[in-house]
């Protein structure tokens, strides 16, 4: 299984972090995902396109660095 780490730019408390999470968990492939606002990163496990994760975020409001 593949891991992914991104980092994320806007996430300022745990509900940010939440709602990154289910963005991308919600992806296909996904299989784990853990936001954290205070290191600004969003770590995946599975096999995800990191084009869709970015676009996930994205659309969530908050920005891939």
């Amino acid at each position: 299984m593949a891991q992914t780490t991104l980092s994320v730019e806007g996430m300022a408390c745990g509900s940010c972090e939440e709602t990154v999470e289910d963005a991308v968990g919600a992806l296909e492939g996904a299989e784990s995902v853990e936001a954290d606002n205070t290191t600004d990163t969003v770590e995946i496990e599975g096999d995800v396109d990191t084009d869709a994760v970015a676009d996930a975020i994205e659309d969530a409001g908050y920005t891939v660095a």
